[in-house]
């Protein structure tokens, strides 16, 4: 992956996103995994995880604020260090065994919090640091480092959680909090200070307001989008955070080492599809997004093919294959979208309203996902002996969100 033609400090915050989202991956897989061990409890294990994602969904727009309010370069190395400082608060609450699960779950909490602010001025921080004609692909590059962590992060905490101490693994963690403030010490990021006359706090509010003012009545373009990026985080991205677990696991019964393989296709796909979104999306316009919809709606037939009494009586390997490869190209062609949109609306919004742009855009989407999870937990539960129906209903799903994006977005003035 060439990045030299992006500039030394895109080179930088590359950098220190692989060190920091690694770290915080590795991080979060290893309490995720203790709660669930301590406890030995589903329910308590995914109250933690659902709490711990609120403070990310409420302060998201407020970060947003902040990221257009203060220097991004400070801002990140500053949010780097209260990661590391969080973490090695919780190394000395385990050892000296005062880490209960309440404590652990107000530390990720907090630390969802810090994700709230870091993830727009990073967001932000992209277009002042490429040119244009190389924005598209610069959000490809950062997307694909944040699907490798969710490769990466987990193969990496489970094989260490085994060999060390959980505190020593946090402790790496820490250290590699710091290491990517380090290398942010050297980032230039170009940055015009607003003036704020009535305190930080309303000039934040007083920002969110001009974010959803823009959105709403000054480019009706964005506004149409997060309807559509809340349809697909609501009914489609869903299926995949529940549906395919379950099914690696319960449907088709695959040992740890093919539900790790599985899983791991599914990032792969990920990568794949943010490395190529450069390429890829010079082929797409948001008057005809809904094609590459119909066409992932086209892909859920083989993977509910593969998971009808028929197909499974056929034996292991060839419903795990095709349903994988079918599953595959519908997360690559979900992430291709998904890098140009974000890119589409970068382009289009001015430098100083982006950082609230684009968290607006991501309270949006996260608020929609934990509802959408718990549908499809609700339909595979019902649906547990013919799990074929929940994938027609991704299928049935997605053609309504293509046809949504057909009538919002094939207006010329949406264009």
């Amino acid at each position: 992956m060439n990045t030299k033609a992006y500039g030394k400090d895109f080179s930088i915050i590359l950098s220190a996103q692989i060190i920091s989202i690694l770290g915080s991956a590795v991080l979060r897989f290893a309490l995720d995994l203790y709660v669930l061990d301590t406890t030995g409890r589903a329910d308590i294990f995914a109250l933690v995880i659902a709490l711990s994602t609120i403070p990310g969904i409420v302060f998201s727009p407020i970060g947003g604020g902040i990221a257009d309010r203060f220097p991004r370069k400070n801002l990140l190395m500053l949010l780097d260090i209260c990661s590391s400082g969080i973490v090695t608060i919780l190394v000395v609450l385990l050892t000296l065994h005062l880490a209960s699960v309440p404590v652990i779950s107000l530390l990720l909490s907090l630390l969802s919090l810090v994700s709230a602010i870091y993830q727009p001025a990073v967001q932000a921080s992209i277009p002042a640091l490429v040119q244009e004609e190389h924005l598209t692909s610069a959000n490809g590059i950062v997307s694909a480092i944040g699907a490798l962590s969710g490769l990466l992060g987990p193969v990496l905490g489970g094989v260490l959680y085994g060999f060390v101490k959980l505190d020593t693994l946090l402790a790496a963690s820490s250290v590699a909090f710091l290491l990517a403030a380090l290398l942010e010490t050297r980032l230039h990021i170009p940055f015009t200070l607003k003036p704020r006359d009535n305190g930080l706090l309303p000039a934040i509010i007083d920002d969110i307001g001009q974010g959803f003012h823009y959105i709403r009545l000054k480019n009706p373009k964005i506004y149409k989008t997060i309807l559509i990026a809340a349809a697909l985080n609501l009914l489609m991205s869903p299926f995949f955070i529940i549906g395919l677990p379950y099914i690696l696991r319960i449907t088709l019964h695959s040992n740890e080492t093919l539900y790790g393989i599985g899983m791991g296709v599914g990032e792969l796909s990920n990568i794949f599809g943010a490395v190529s979104a450069g390429s890829l999306s010079k082929k797409l316009h948001f008057s005809t997004l809904y094609r590459q919809l119909l066409l992932i709606a086209v892909l859920f037939l083989p993977m509910a093919f593969t998971l009808s009494p028929l197909a499974l009586r056929l034996g292991y390997w060839p419903t795990f294959v095709l349903f994988m490869l079918s599953g595959a190209c519908v997360i690559f062609w979900m992430t291709v979208i998904s890098v140009f949109v974000i890119s589409t609306v970068q382009k289009e919004t001015p430098n100083d309203l982006l950082g609230k742009v684009m968290a607006i855009i991501m309270a949006v989407a996260q608020c929609a996902a934990p509802l959408g999870q718990m549908l499809y937990g609700v339909v595979f539960a019902q649906c547990a002996n013919m799990v074929y129906l929940p994938v027609l209903a991704a299928c049935a799903f997605t053609i309504g969100i293509a046809y949504m994006a057909k009538a919002l977005l094939c207006n010329p003035l949406t264009q």
